[in-house]
């Protein structure tokens, strides 16, 4: 009777796994498309934030260059890929992928949006684990202190100078929270030095490949 007993509740474990299973991979497969299209949704509306539609005419989530964690400066930790924006034919900005591995409490994912002539486009942070009310002043849902990198370069100010105030720089920091802004303003610095350094392929390159695509 025990036996029996234990092969009867085995069974009904492996039919529950199994149809646990099917369950699963089944809303899998019926959210899979839906939750691609929310993702690319999301992509695009923070690239818009960057670069406005009225300043670009393709595709940007289309218009891609690879990069990864081999590429100078960036410190991804995976696979991830630069945005083109471009204005009849022309780039006019790119969006490139740059990660603060020393924020407060982890790595800072962000973009730097840079444009041709060497100016920042935007600046966004893409996910963090900072403190919040502190260092999550980084995101512009909390406060627009992001903001205060558009217009920038490497000229405006001086590389020496792309430091919060604490460090004798021309960037605010936070009040209680010096780590973190310090953090995404080394970043954005290097993401405008991979822009400066990679400028052929970025722009002009870029620019010929679409010429030369059927």
């Amino acid at each position: 009777m025990l036996g029996q007993s234990i092969t009867r509740n085995s069974v009904l474990l492996a039919l529950f796994a199994v149809c646990t299973t099917v369950l699963i991979s089944g809303t899998y497969l019926l959210t899979r498309d839906r939750i691609a299209l929310e993702k690319r949704h999301a992509e695009e509306r923070a690239l818009l934030e960057i670069v406005p539609r009225d300043r670009h005419d393709n595709s940007m989530l289309d218009d891609v260059i690879p990069v990864g964690p081999a590429a100078a400066g960036l410190k991804l930790a995976e696979d991830k890929r630069i945005y083109l924006a471009r204005q009849n034919g022309e780039v006019v900005t790119a969006i490139i992928p740059v990660t603060a591995p020393d924020g407060y409490t982890g790595a800072i994912d962000l973009v730097v949006g840079v444009n041709r002539d060497g100016s920042i486009a935007g600046v966004r942070v893409l996910s963090h684990r900072e403190t919040p009310g502190l260092g999550d002043k980084i995101d512009l849902k909390k406060t627009d202190w992001i903001l205060g990198f558009d217009g920038r370069s490497l000229g405006n100010p001086e590389p020496a100078r792309w430091a919060v105030r604490k460090d004798k720089g021309d960037f605010d920091q936070f009040t209680g929270a010096t780590i973190t802004p310090r953090a995404v303003v080394a970043a954005t610095l290097r993401g405008l030095q991979y822009a400066d350094a990679n400028r052929q392929r970025l722009f002009e390159g870029a620019a010929e490949a679409a010429k030369e695509s059927p």
